[in-house]
């Protein structure tokens, strides 16, 4: 494979890897009602059908003549080979699916289904046309290409990555070679141990690296249907390494991977067993209180504590960071499209059967919500083109999933469907309402320009649900690597404001903005609430927790 297809498919993952949205929203039943609705149109509004017709066939006229105008999108990078535009053949085989494509989704435009029922027409549509494109077939020029240049190999070498898959890996193109890293060895590997353990996480502490230490530590709290390591992932994207060497002594929860014999446990289950990992990290530390990071559903379970913390009167949490953390579940995206009452019932239905929900089976069904970046481009590299699969360690920790408890995954559910945390005392977790306009710590919520599953609008709202003083910071990424950001990447660039007004737009057109990593904005930010600096530690936990296995300890390898 080359560089560059290596590096594209890379970027890809890093903008659209789909693995931290804890929400399933999406049934083969649906898919086929609306095709069914779809195909249904041609008899409904048969006029209608017959004039994108017609203009279908005047345009491959043009096609034909040489004439026509279509082309691709700017940022398409499946017809980059040059042979695309230049050869006549390819070039018209290009136009006439591009006609195609248009016209369908300009028929669904003109249709009198309901905006909502367009919106899933075009779901639909593109889900055939994407799996339709020339790039996903065995004409694709640069399989021909590759098949000369290997005499033949290439296609022995793809069938025989098409039979694995289909043994391995449920069909789908795998999409990262999950032999190239090994947790502990190669990723995760930033020095620390473990010093608490109960039934539902591991507490680990990372050895600080700098003579001095801010008083106050920092507590992370990853998703619970990812492995923690995303924090941890390799030296020049460790978040941990990060605050490590920016004085700050760092606590990674890593939780357990539930089988189906915790299928009880629930939302209130997760914050007690927070809660005393919070009480470990003050005992160790000497400090009254800490300082909380949470990403994604993490991001849900700390401000739910802090809420719980509010209503008890307590303050343990001086200062919460949430990362793409969406808690204002008014969603308008790909992932809400297929969302109603009877779906949501339907998945939690299905968890608690199961026990467990799965995160294979969300992993699939996220991936075709992106199925141009998540799907064909691993067809075209693995089967068509023979190549390996990539090697890439953010994919390689989006693919090492984990399971949610049924329990967990019905309060996620019953959260999305009621949007509870928008409503004081709507949501109750430990015996205690929530009110988040009672929870005054300061907070930094930050989300991802090109965040498709938690969309950084919504992230804006959810931000000002605190009665604290809140700073909300944009950064120019997707997902995931609105994460893993660090510092010296020239393409990197974030907006702040200080101003906090009821329209996002408001804030963005308003905002300043600022190159390099938002890590560097967030280092300042939490270094002015970390207290003062004191001479670092030199072992690791106390006499009441002693040490234990080294990180990344013991849960993380669980399967």
């Amino acid at each position: 494979m080359s560089n560059k297809n290596s590096e594209d498919l890379q970027q890809q993952a890093s903008e659209h890897t789909l693995g931290l949205n804890p929400v399933v929203g999406l049934r083969r039943k649906d898919l086929l009602n609306t095709a069914r609705m779809v195909l249904r149109l041609t008899v409904k509004q048969p006029f209608l059908s017959i004039k994108h017709v017609a203009q279908l066939g005047a345009e491959l006229k043009n096609v034909m003549l040489g004439k026509s105008t279509l082309q691709p999108a700017a940022d398409d990078r499946r017809f980059a080979d040059p042979a695309w535009s230049q050869n006549p053949l390819y070039r018209r085989y290009l136009q006439t699916y591009l006609a195609w494509r248009k016209e369908l989704h300009d028929w669904i435009d003109d249709s009198n289904l309901t905006p909502q029922d367009i919106s899933r027409g075009h779901f639909v549509i593109n889900l055939l046309t994407e799996a339709m494109s020339p790039t996903n077939s065995a004409a694709n020029p640069a399989a021909i290409k590759r098949f000369f240049e290997t005499g033949g190999k290439s296609i022995l070498d793809g069938m025989s990555h098409l039979a694995k898959d289909l043994v391995h890996n449920g069909g789908m193109p795998s999409q990262v070679n999950m032999d190239a890293f090994e947790v502990g060895k190669s990723l995760g590997t930033s020095e620390g141990a473990v010093v608490f353990r109960n039934d539902v996480l591991e507490l680990i502490q990372y050895r600080p690296i700098t003579e001095q230490s801010y008083e106050r530590p920092l507590l992370v709290v990853p998703p619970q249907i990812n492995k923690f390591y995303v924090f941890d992932l390799s030296p020049d994207k460790s978040l941990a390494r990060f605050c490590l060497r920016s004085n700050v002594q760092t606590f990674i929860i890593s939780w357990r991977n539930p089988t189906k014999a915790q299928r009880e446990w629930g939302l209130s289950t997760y914050i007690d067993a927070v809660k005393e990992a919070v009480d470990v990290v003050c005992a160790i530390t000497g400090s009254k209180d800490v300082n909380m990071l949470g990403a994604c559903s993490g991001g849900i379970t700390c401000t739910a504590l802090l809420g719980h913390y509010a209503a008890l009167g307590e303050q343990k949490v001086n200062a919460l960071t949430l990362l793409v953390s969406v808690l204002d579940t008014t969603l308008d995206t790909d992932v809400a499209l297929f969302v109603d009452e009877q779906t949501l019932e339907s998945a939690k239905r299905h968890s608690y059967q199961a026990g467990v929900l799965e995160g294979r089976d969300m992993a699939k069904v996220f991936a075709w919500m992106r199925p141009n970046d998540l799907i064909w481009n691993y067809w075209v590299n693995n089967y068509l083109l023979g190549n390996e699969p990539p090697v890439f360690d953010i994919l390689f920790w989006n693919n090492d999933t984990t399971r949610l408890p049924a329990a967990f995954h019905g309060d996620l559910i019953e959260m999305f469907k009621n949007n509870p945390l928008v409503r004081p005392n709507a949501l109750e977790v430990c015996g205690t309402p929530i009110d988040l306009q009672k929870v005054t710590s300061d907070v930094f919520c930050l989300a991802g320009t090109n965040d498709h599953i938690t969309p950084w609008t919504s992230c804006y709202k959810s931000a000002r649900l605190f009665g604290g003083k809140t700073e909300f910071v944009l950064s120019s990424s997707g997902h995931i690597q609105s994460i893993l950001n660090p510092p010296g990447n020239p393409k990197s660039r974030y907006m702040t404001n200080p101003e906090m007004p009821v329209d996002p737009k408001e804030w963005q057109e308003n905002g300043t903005k600022h190159t390099d990593s938002w890590w560097l904005h967030w280092q300042n930010w939490l270094g002015e609430r970390a207290g003062k600096l004191k001479k670092s530690p030199t072992t690791l936990g106390s006499k009441a927790y002693p040490a234990g296995e080294a990180s990344p300890g013991t849960y993380v390898h669980e399967r």
